[in-house]
């Protein structure tokens, strides 16, 4: 890779011309202190060789209850990393809309741009039987119970992920047919889609089925709805793949005969405290219950089936797994075992199923829409399940969790205290995201080493994003990406192995970890990569970010500590690495500082690597989006610098110059370290005393939690 970075980071060409700034050039020699030995120098041959903001809650006063389940995400196989998506968020990162009209509706949920939908009125479909179709990045949510759509429903097509259907009635696209093979007119349908959430609805008289999740729809969760009064409630399948991982639980479905539901060559199916009820007195009979089919593998608990026709059915190719069910005034077929391996769901996400007696009276009262729907309402116990202290992850199984992603998932929303999540030893290859909403999260591993526990990716900006719709971009390459305040990192590595040797054709950042929240804490931590190894962001560019980095490594080439946050780096080792074809040339730092923020700040740390003689600089000014109005600062003091270091340290960058903006150094040591001058700006000991440690952190005190 070149020097210059790809256009994903809106690096501008063209020269800006600024009043220079003279308040860090004082250009006056001091005299350099020794700076004592790291006591963890010794280590260091390990290593020698954007989204829309949201709109204000108020957007409609119906919208209130609502919004009160908006931030909430998905549990079961929604939850879990995979794809390129972290869990099943819906349009949180969107505008809120409220909406009366079908053209409204159809407007928004089929945009490009992620939005939470509220539907605040009865919607009708025109045609009879149309079917919106839903894009990516939606929540559609029913405000309070008046959020009705008649005569149709949604369509969710090849790719599309990352959608929320929540507490909305669908109903009433029935023709007079029972059996209707004519008129495919679901509630629901889903081709090929990924990462979606249906959730405390009230499906219902439809003219085919009423939830149909085909050609391999995957990592799905259905919970908490009521399907009746329909020929078919819920057909999964369609294709011979054996792919798809489907998490159904506390639904009450009755008044329907088949697809109960039939699950075809699932590859994991998790169905646990459902209410399956034929109901005495109507002329619907059921022909079957929950069906296993194909070669799907299913795993059935906890739930309650009340006067079923062959309640649970499997084919010879398929697995059953049953534990925990009851059968009140069932016949026929009720079956179980199978060819498959024995699989547990606990694997992939945290659930606590509810005792199985209660479930009938459990979803009689709690499933379909609510006047709030927000996960604390529900009395789910998955959620409650996520409220411990410690969660646990072991890639071997012996933890709570086998990822990480999947322990984030299970913290609540909101929560108000510290969850701290113990990874065991191990190499983890997944991607990991703290959303905004779950603050006060610790991640550490339970190791002896901070090499003990690695979680690694190798996306960069330019690698293809699953879905087609584009390339990662910097930001998006990240393996593990912090948005909530004060979070945690400890006794871990963190790192991103894209390999640019491999891949000269696309562009190359790749991020092993990205802050975008205040009070982020990293302690004790390796973050490794090349180039942009650890980008220190912000929320917004009006919001403060602080991050402060301790008894730490970071390892990379180019710009590889950078951004807008304000960041220290204390302590620490930044070991320099050559680049993907052996030569060494670098840039530390790549500040994006706000005017009156502080911003990279490393002292009382060594800088070195096993590359050549004044090949690196300690930074320069990066102007995202070719803004001016940024200031970009690196201070650099008490710290050792190796050979490594150009005598020049500092460098001008897309037109920009370096001393239109603030770079400084005070008392380094070492080789690399050197005499002020107009090319070398040292702070006097009265500026220094402005830009310590704790003028950066202000009323922050870095404490471990």
């Amino acid at each position: 890779m070149s020097e210059t970075r790809s256009k994903s980071r809106s690096r501008s060409r063209t020269r800006h011309h600024r009043r220079r700034r003279t308040a860090l050039l004082a250009g006056v020699p001091l005299a350099l202190a020794s700076a004592g030995a790291m006591a963890y120098g010794g280590a260091l041959g390990v290593f020698g060789a954007d989204a829309q903001p949201k709109a204000s809650a108020a957007a409609s006063a119906t919208a209130t209850s609502a919004l009160a389940g908006v931030t909430d995400v998905a549990d079961g196989f929604a939850s879990v990393n995979a794809l390129g998506q972290n869990g099943t968020y819906g349009g949180r990162d969107g505008q809120t809309v409220t909406v009366r009209t079908l053209a409204d509706l159809e407007k928004y949920a089929t945009a490009a741009e992620p939005y939470v939908i509220v539907v605040a009125a009865t919607i009708t479909m025109n045609p009879v039987g149309k079917e919106i179709k839903v894009a990516s990045d939606k929540t559609i949510i029913g405000s309070g119970t008046s959020g009705h759509i008649v005569g149709g429903g949604f369509f969710l097509g090849q790719g599309v992920h990352n959608v929320i259907i929540r507490n909305l009635t669908i109903r009433d696209a029935y023709q007079g047919v029972w059996n209707d093979k004519e008129h495919d007119f679901d509630a629901i349908q889903m081709d090929g889609a990924h990462h979606v959430w249906i959730d405390h609805n009230d499906l219902r008289h439809m003219a085919d089925g009423l939830i149909d999740s085909r050609k391999d729809t995957t990592y799905l969760t259905v919970s908490w709805n009521r399907l009746s009064q329909d020929n078919k409630a819920f057909g999964i399948g369609w294709t011979e793949n054996t792919t798809a991982d489907i998490t159904i639980h506390h639904n009450w479905i009755r008044e329907t005969e088949q697809r109960n539901p039939s699950t075809d060559n699932v590859a994991h199916a998790h169905l646990y405290n459902n209410y399956l009820e034929d109901e005495a007195g109507t002329t619907i009979k059921s022909s079957y219950g929950n069906y296993s089919r194909g070669r799907t593998n299913m795993v059935l608990e906890n739930s309650y089936f009340h006067g079923m026709t062959n309640p649970v059915v499997r084919d010879a190719t398929a697995t059953v797994v049953q534990r925990g069910n009851t059968f009140s005034g069932t016949s026929g077929r009720n079956e179980s075992g199978g060819p498959g391996a024995a699989w547990n769901p606990r694997s992939y996400y945290s659930y606590t199923p509810d005792k199985t007696a209660d479930v009938p009276a459990l979803l009689k009262s709690g499933a379909g829409p609510r006047s709030s729907v927000a996960k604390a309402t529900t009395g789910s116990g998955t959620t409650t399940a996520a409220a411990a202290t410690t969660l646990t992850v072991a890639a071997d199984g012996s933890g709570q969790y086998r990822t990480v992603q999947a322990a984030v998932n299970a913290v609540p929303a909101n929560n108000a205290s510290r969850v701290v999540i113990s990874v065991k030893p191990g190499t983890y290859r997944e991607l990991v995201k703290v959303p905004s909403n779950k603050p006060h999260v610790t991640i550490q591993g339970s190791g002896g080493s901070r090499k003990d526990t690695t979680i690694v990716y190798n996306n960069a900006s330019g690698t293809p994003k699953p879905d087609g719709s584009g390339t990662y971009g910097t930001g998006g390459s990240a393996t593990v990406a912090v948005e909530a305040d004060d979070f945690q990192a400890r006794n871990l590595t963190i790192s991103n192995d894209f390999d640019e040797a491999a891949h000269q054709d696309i562009a190359g950042q790749a991020v092993a970890l990205r802050t975008a929240a205040d009070k982020v804490f990293l302690d004790g931590v390796i973050i490794s990569g090349d180039q942009d190894t650890l980008l220190v962001d912000t929320a917004s560019k009006d919001r403060l970010g602080r991050v402060y980095v301790t008894n730490s490594y970071v390892v990379g080439n180019t710009d590889f500590i950078f951004g807008r946050a304000t960041a220290v780096i204390d302590k620490s080792v930044i070991t320099l690495k050559k680049r993907w074809n052996g030569t060494s040339a670098g840039y530390v730092t790549a500040p994006s500082t706000a005017a009156n923020r502080k911003g990279i700040l490393i002292a009382n740390s060594t800088v070195n690597g096993d590359v050549s003689d004044r090949s690196f600089y300690l930074g320069r000014p990066w102007h995202a989006g070719g803004d001016a109005s940024l200031d970009p600062q690196t201070t650099i003091r008490n710290t050792s610098l190796s050979a490594a270091i150009r005598t020049t340290p500092w460098t001008d960058m897309s037109g920009f110059s370096w001393k239109d903006d603030r770079f400084a150094e005070y008392r380094n040591t070492g080789a690399g370290s050197g005499a002020a001058s107009s090319d070398r700006p040292h702070l006097t000991d009265a500026q220094a005393t402005g830009q310590e440690v704790a003028d950066w952190l202000g009323d922050w005190t870095p404490t471990a939690g």
